[in-house]
């Protein structure tokens, strides 16, 4: 069964704190362009890898993307799965369930959309939703009609039990779960919503309701603390990357993704002296 990899962001579920996670880089941080070559180098590194994936057909590679808004997610998952090929990758972002996601359970609409074997799925936001934006406001559970709703730690607690349970499924029959908490600061969040709406090109990411939401700050860090501690598991890590710098959050998580890939022990399948054989008479009518 996957195991997390070492990275100095792997949420430790005893110790890990909101409050003593960075958010930004450390000093002796290399220049911009350092850190954009060392991103391409595991960029290619991750394609190649993407490629054995795909050719071995047995594990998929389950990536969790979740982050307080312009974070950079979206910036994120496009630069450092830039070189795997469509075909063996496949990205979700989830928005308010609908109508009728709501007719079952909160787990139920990632499920359908989990990766196949020998592909990466990318989450862009998750199932952590319920957990996160709905535990902020409550308000939200009404629209799903659990019978005998009370809202408190008890059902926090019995989502984040449902979450293990089900990474600890997935995990026992061959899918690889990596989860990245973009952790920005609340300063660098308001400078790129200014950002926003200093650049033209950049007014269609404005939404007043990301600025509302900062209101909410704290209960959104603790909520993520919450979640991050009740589900950080050897099978299923959380890394808290630290997301001020975008390249240096970018680097950090391509990192992890390849470590992630190798430790999987990956390798094109063999082929049997039958099919040799087969193959060398292949090759003999191919050439006549």
């Amino acid at each position: 069964m996957f195991e997390a990899v070492p990275s100095p962001y792997l949420v430790d579920p005893e110790s890990f704190r909101i409050k003593d996670s960075p958010t930004k880089p450390p000093k002796d941080t290399p220049s911009k362009k350092d850190l954009e070559h060392a991103l391409e180098d595991e960029v290619d590194q991750i394609a190649k890898l993407q490629r054995v994936l795909y050719a071995e057909d047995q594990w998929s590679l389950l990536l969790v993307f979740q982050a307080m808004d312009a974070a950079g997610k979206d910036g994120t998952i496009r630069a450092v799965l830039s070189g795997v090929n469509p075909a063996g990758c496949q990205v979700h972002s989830f928005k308010a369930p609908s109508s009728g996601e709501l007719e079952h359970d909160f787990l139920w609409r990632t499920t359908t959309k989990l990766p196949e074997r020998g592909r990466i799925g990318i989450f862009n936001r998750s199932y952590y939703e319920e957990v996160l934006i709905v535990r902020v406001h409550p308000g939200i559970l009404d629209n799903q009609r659990i019978p005998d709703l009370e809202v408190g730690n008890a059902l926090w607690d019995g989502r984040l039990e449902s979450i293990r349970d089900h990474e600890a499924h997935l995990a026992r029959n061959g899918t690889a779960i990596v989860k990245f908490f973009l952790n920005v600061s609340k300063d660098e969040q308001r400078d790129r919503f200014l950002d926003r709406l200093d650049e033209p090109d950049k007014n269609w990411k404005f939404n007043a309701a990301d600025v509302a939401e900062r209101e909410h700050w704290d209960d959104y860090m603790h909520a993520y603390e919450q979640a991050l501690r009740g589900t950080s598991r050897p099978w299923a890590p959380w890394y808290a990357i630290p997301a001020d710098n975008k390249r240096y959050m970018r680097l950090c998580v391509a990192r992890v993704i390849r470590e992630s890939l190798e430790s999987l022990g990956l390798d094109y399948p063999t082929v049997s002296a039958d099919d040799r054989e087969r193959f060398g008479k292949m090759r003999k009518r191919l050439e006549s």
